[in-house]
């Protein structure tokens, strides 16, 4: 857990204030795995999840959870899901259990920088995302920021 902090923690005040924001907050998990949380208190972007996985760190954020989606709306959001990808920098959209999220992946042997431009990234293409994806949902975008 030390080394994905030592190595996440720099970067993760280099891409707050690549986004124009004055903090960013760290939050190690519990469990199996090493995971740290990477927030943005007082804005409204959701939390990014790190870990090393090995052969590459992986950047997740849940975007929001399948009972979310309007049951009508269903077969079009994958459509959209499908003809966004190409479109949405160093991103993909994917699923995890019950979340549809987005992702990216970083070498481990990436420099601060580098990792910096991966996690502005992925949290601006969080909230292109929200806002494209809206119509397909029940819930309105801004109680994504009350419940991270």
């Amino acid at each position: 857990m030390r080394k994905l902090l030592a190595l996440v923690q720099p970067a993760a005040q280099s891409a707050a204030k690549q986004l124009g924001l004055n903090f960013a907050e760290l939050e190690p998990l519990k469990g199996t795995v090493p995971v740290v949380q990477l927030s943005f208190p007082g804005v409204e972007r959701l939390p990014i999840y790190i870990t090393n996985a090995g052969a590459q760190i992986l950047c997740i954020s849940y975007l929001f959870k399948d009972a979310e989606v309007r049951a009508k709306s269903r077969l079009a959001l994958l459509e959209s899901l499908l003809d966004l990808n190409p479109s949405v920098p160093l991103s993909n959209f994917g699923r995890m259990g019950e979340h549809f999220v987005l992702l990216g992946a970083i070498s481990p042997d990436c420099s601060t920088a580098d990792l910096a431009l991966e996690l502005a990234a992925l949290s601006d293409n969080v909230v292109d995302a929200l806002a494209t994806l809206q119509p397909f949902l029940k819930v309105s975008r801004k109680r994504y920021a009350e419940r991270s």
